[in-house]
């Protein structure tokens, strides 16, 4: 008995280490984990200052595996404290090579609603041949990227209001009066990058490394935010699509992180409620939000970059909500037939997996092309990608008014060569974005032959980006 006694104090005595706990892979819907702040792009051109600053979160770059407990800071008030934890598809644990990307459905290669169409200049003139352009709206989209990097700012910003630019010094008319450079400048870059232009290939790979450079420099400091105060969610939206495009276009990997993070913050200010965006974080929705939120979601996830099936899911449902028709018109934020806010609503429902032969998308085509090319650049935007994507001879109609109205209609003389402006509706969006605004908007109209591969040249029938 003593001896058993004496070898059981024994075993009393080993201690053993616990085993390590694992992390779990969870993600949180805000901004991923800290590994270090923004760095340059290249030594010999350091970007501007504010990339250089640190900030409490850091930016999680492709090669992260695991992201825990971090979440968007908002100076909106209804910002939940704590984001709620959902699982993400895991599409950029490394930056996938460009093989990959070409064979993969809607993605950066010759797929379908791909954006490889505008790197190559000898595809990007065939795809004009083939889809309607011409030698005219060639020089069209040149002249109106020249005007637009004229009017940069020194830090490497746009402005709405270029009277402020010192290149311009008030020889254009009609600036805009939303005080926002995170809006303005990726207003500037979107025209540069439909044209393939980046801070690796182009005219202006100087310009667009600045330009991106305080656009990053916005999201990393904003964890997540990428828009001044006069800015909105709207501007969040676009910065998501420039940042994504550029990071899926470069394959830069220090582009990764503030693109995620400006994803993360789009994601994390849905309305929980309605599944929509607006104005303020989770403020219920409106279509012509979304449709931006919604796009710049598609960019993420053709470049790899982490996704919510549940953000997805949660929109489609806003959708639902706001349509007429069965989905052939949409309101905008309630159900409706207004020509912008369909517009929006179909090409989102194009992108999240509509086929062709959908019946209310075929009777909202229809609608849309009998209606014809306005002066409102807004649905002129929207409805000429989606009668893109459809193709036909729909398209050949809408495109031959389209291309030679906003030939014609372009400034040919003085500082404002190049720009739009004077022949459109001043409605709410030319008004307050001024001829930035505009001009980006008429260039990206007339880069819509290999801005995005059409939709429906091969049904993307496995894509990721789904309800």
């Amino acid at each position: 008995m003593l001896l058993h006694i004496v070898i059981l104090l024994s075993m009393a005595l080993i201690v053993q280490e616990p085993p390590p706990k694992e992390t779990p892979r969870v993600i949180v819907s805000s901004a991923p984990e800290v590994v270090e702040e923004f760095e340059e792009f290249e030594e010999e051109t350091p970007l501007d200052q504010p990339q250089t600053q640190e900030v409490s979160n850091e930016v999680v770059l492709p090669d992260a595996t695991v992201v825990e407990d971090v979440q968007v800071v908002s100076d909106a008030a209804d910002i939940d404290a704590a984001a709620v934890s959902v699982e993400f598809t895991d599409f950029s644990t490394e930056t996938a090579a460009s093989s990959d990307l070409l064979a993969s459905v809607g993605a950066i290669g010759g797929q379908a609603g791909g954006l490889g169409g505008r790197t190559d200049p000898k595809m990007r003139s065939k795809l004009v041949q083939a889809g309607g352009g011409s030698a005219q709206s060639e020089a069209a989209v040149e002249a109106g990227i020249k005007w637009i990097i004229n009017h940069q700012l020194p830090d490497g910003s746009w402005s709405f209001d270029f009277s402020k630019c010192p290149s311009c010094n008030g020889n254009c008319s009609h600036p805009g009066k939303i005080q926002d450079r995170g809006g303005a400048t990726a207003m500037a870059l979107l025209p540069m990058l439909g044209r393939g232009y980046t801070h690796k290939e182009g005219p202006y790979k100087k310009q667009f490394e600045a330009g991106v450079g305080f656009l990053a420099g916005l999201a990393v400091k904003g964890q997540g935010k990428a828009y001044e105060k006069g800015g909105n969610l709207y501007s969040q939206g676009l910065a998501g699509i420039a940042l994504s495009e550029s990071y899926a276009m470069t394959q830069d990997k220090r582009l990764a992180g503030p693109a995620q993070l400006a994803l993360n913050y789009i994601m994390a200010a849905q309305d929980p409620v309605g599944g929509g965006w607006r104005y303020a974080p989770k403020q219920p929705g409106d279509t012509s939000a979304v449709g931006w939120q919604l796009m710049a979601l598609k960019s993420g996830n053709m470049a790899f970059l982490q996704v919510s099936p549940l953000t997805i899911k949660k929109a489609v449902e806003f959708l639902n909500r706001v349509q007429a028709d069965d989905g052939a018109t949409y309101g905008y934020t309630d159900p409706g037939n207004g020509y912008g806010t369909s517009a929006v609503g179909l090409l989102c429902r194009m992108y999240l997996g509509w086929k062709k032969d959908n019946p209310a998308l075929q009777r909202g085509v229809l609608r849309l092309a009998k209606k014809g090319p306005s002066t409102d650049l807004y649905f002129n935007y929207y409805a000429t990608q989606i009668l893109h994507h459809v193709e036909g001879d729909a398209w050949v109609a809408w495109n031959t008014k389209m291309r030679d109205m906003l030939v014609k209609s372009q400034q040919t003389k003085g500082h404002a060569a190049g720009s739009w402006f004077e022949e459109f509706d001043k409605g709410h969006g030319p008004e307050q974005g001024g001829r930035l605004y505009t001009t980006s908007m008429a260039t990206m109209i007339l880069e819509v032959y290999y801005r995005h591969l059409p939709l429906y040249g091969q049904q993307s029938v496995d894509e990721e980006f789904k309800e």
